[in-house]
């Protein structure tokens, strides 16, 4: 069995998708600073540091996610379980492709004024491998995060959802290392080589 974990330097992309939504949060912040105090200056030190101490949550979020998020390839497949409480796994038979993955790490939903500026946080795109698997769901997680669930295609032959590992996500490579390595042992036809 190998394990693989996410790579602790890329806050960077993880980061990324909440562009808009942290510009858009510091710009309230600025102008409602600026009304309650009268001053456009200490609006801004007020937005900067309402960012600032949104940022520091996404950093433990990353944290984390780094610490507690790995995949694992054994001889009866891959198994991908993070520090939330979510757990996918794909037994090699049942992989169908090598396809991008989009990982959601926020509501889909718009934020701001109708009419006006709207933001939302993108998913992070890899490529990972996906199939007919199994999946374990935390008791504790977002309306929205089950309805998406709910949505997902299911097998009609054996009732598994389908499910997806984002191996991009623990190295944008991996095709090319050790992941590959296992899944070319397990499964060369999914690599095309």
């Amino acid at each position: 069995m190998d394990e693989f974990r996410i790579r602790a330097g890329n806050f960077p992309r993880f980061v990324a998708p909440f562009a808009a939504p942290l510009a858009l949060f510091f710009a309230v912040c600025l102008l409602l600073g600026a009304i309650f105090t009268g001053s456009t200056p200490l609006g801004a030190v007020i937005g900067a540091l309402a960012t600032a101490a949104l940022l520091a949550v996404l950093v433990a979020k990353h944290r984390r996610l780094t610490t507690g998020t790995v995949v694992r390839f054994s001889a009866d497949g891959v198994e991908l379980t993070d520090s939330y409480g979510f757990r996918v796994r794909l037994r090699w038979p049942d992989i169908t492709r090598i396809d991008v993955v989009d990982t959601r790490l926020a509501s889909p939903r718009r934020i701001g004024r109708p009419g006006g500026v709207r933001v939302r946080v993108e998913p992070l795109r890899s490529v990972g491998l996906v199939g007919w698997g199994e999946r374990t769901v935390p008791p504790r997680v977002p309306g929205w995060t089950r309805e998406r669930l709910a949505r997902v295609p299911v097998d009609p032959a054996t009732g598994r959802p389908e499910v997806a590992i984002p191996l991009g996500e623990f190295d944008p490579l991996w095709e090319g290392g050790a992941m590959g390595d296992w899944v070319r042992r397990h499964r060369p036809d999914l690599m095309g080589r």
